[in-house]
């Protein structure tokens, strides 16, 4: 029995970012894994400057991320006539420094568990074993329930728990059971993969449409130099004014381009043709935009959430995975400065949980695709002169407003100081 480790519950980009973190500064750890075999799931996902320079910290640079994904070097959105409403460069190109990724989930993940593996020895993550309840023990130690395969269920010990398990998370549910359900807002996403030529600058994450429907376009590959087409990941989405006109939603589940290719059969554009680009496609997913209530606390003694346990939010900013990789930074710098203790969930929580709540319900309000919707508001989506809708200034301080809440505003990034030191070591 090992009473000093950290126990993480789940072994997702969060929990595994958390595990790397800990391996770098010391702390013994063991992931509990659910699945039996960790596989590459899911499309494409953005990580934030902010959070590739933890993955650069954690010795993740450009030739790791470049054999899952692309740097991005614009994020743009785009009136259906294909005149732009808003642009700007991204990453190294705006003058942070650290690029932004475009990169494949699955494809990531699986990089970050193979790093961890080779690094901490495979033996460090348990598969097959989902935390299912904790108990904070009088010593100030945790026993985590660990629910097997065959259904039995064994006690493990240790220092602290942290509930990296998503946002069906058992140990969310233990430590807020008065928790509402999981909050839809009525919008279905579609997700897929179809090899095609690039939009704009070969790179370039593009928005088209309002709240009520839209697409979002960016390739997670590089061009190839035969064929000149990228892997490019989309997103189609569509609003429903009666949530409750779906009942059929399954939380992830693949599905054909027929069952969804009809919403967006108009969207056929000199510089952009939505039904080819989805009837292409490899494979296509659908889920719903699905986030859970702010709760004021994210620990419970030797207990804290992270990731989508702590703070599951709409997609709308790209947020996801990257708030998972910073808080297991913090968590990571919080033990450097107070130990293995309550104390470091504690000031973990303080640092993060406020802030990372309203971003929750800022990316309720369509997050900063929420230009699209006033464009659409004043003119119906139709104009020949953005500037004679929405000024160039009232466009720049939204997006600054959105970025300032969501931890990467360029200045404040590229000032800040390590949030793990170079060599730090807990001793």
């Amino acid at each position: 029995m090992n009473n000093s480790r950290v126990m993480i519950a789940g072994g997702g980009i969060g929990g595994l970012a958390l595990a790397l973190t800990l391996q770098q500064i010391g702390v013994p750890c063991v992931i509990f894994e659910a699945v039996k075999e960790p596989r590459p799931l899911g499309v494409g996902i953005n990580i934030q400057p902010n959070a590739v320079r933890e993955l650069y910290d954690l010795g993740i640079g450009p030739d790791e991320l470049g054999q899952v994904g692309v740097p991005a070097k614009e994020w743009a959105l785009l009136g259906q006539n294909g005149q732009e409403i808003y642009s700007e460069q991204r990453g190294m190109l705006a003058g942070y420094n650290w690029p932004q990724y475009a990169v494949h989930r699955g494809d990531f993940h699986m990089l970050l568990y193979h790093t961890f593996c080779a690094r901490a020895g495979a033996d460090a993550m348990r598969l097959g074993q989902r935390v299912s309840g904790y108990e904070n023990n009088p010593d100030g130690t945790v026993t985590a329930l660990i629910t097997q395969s065959d259904g039995s269920v064994t006690r493990e010990v240790g220092a602290l728990l942290i509930g990296a398990d998503g946002i069906h998370s058992n140990v969310r549910a233990q430590m807020h059971p008065e928790q509402p359900p999981i909050h839809w807002g009525g919008a279905i996403m579609w997700r897929g993969t179809t090899m095609a030529k690039p939009i704009r600058t070969g790179s370039s994450f593009i928005g088209v449409g309002t709240h009520r429907q839209r697409m979002v376009i960016y390739p997670i590959s590089p061009i190839d130099p035969d064929t000149g087409l990228a892997m490019i990941n989309w997103i189609a989405e569509v609003t429903y004014d009666d949530p409750d006109a779906r009942g059929d939603i399954g939380w992830f589940r693949q599905v054909e381009t027929s069952d969804f290719i009809h919403h967006f059969k108009d969207w056929t554009y000199d510089w952009l043709d939505v039904p080819n680009l989805i009837g292409n496609a490899q494979v296509a997913y659908e889920n719903p935009m699905i986030d859970r209530d702010p709760v004021d606390t994210w620990q419970d003694g030797a207990v804290a959430l992270m990731g989508d346990a702590a703070h599951a939010m709409y997609p709308t900013g790209s947020n996801g995975a990257s708030q998972a990789i910073i808080d297991a930074r913090v968590l990571g710098a919080s033990m450097l400065d107070h130990g293995v203790t309550p104390a470091a969930l504690k000031a973990y929580d303080q640092q993060l949980c406020e802030p990372v709540s309203k971003l929750i319900l800022r990316n309720r309000g369509a997050g900063p695709f929420g230009l699209l919707n006033m464009v659409n508001d004043r003119c119906g989506g139709k104009f020949d002169n953005i500037d004679d809708v929405i000024s160039a200034e009232e466009r720049a301080d939204f997006m600054a407003r959105y970025k300032s809440a969501a931890g990467f505003a360029m200045e404040t990034l590229n000032a800040a100081p390590q949030t793990i030191q170079d060599g730090s070591k807990l001793s």
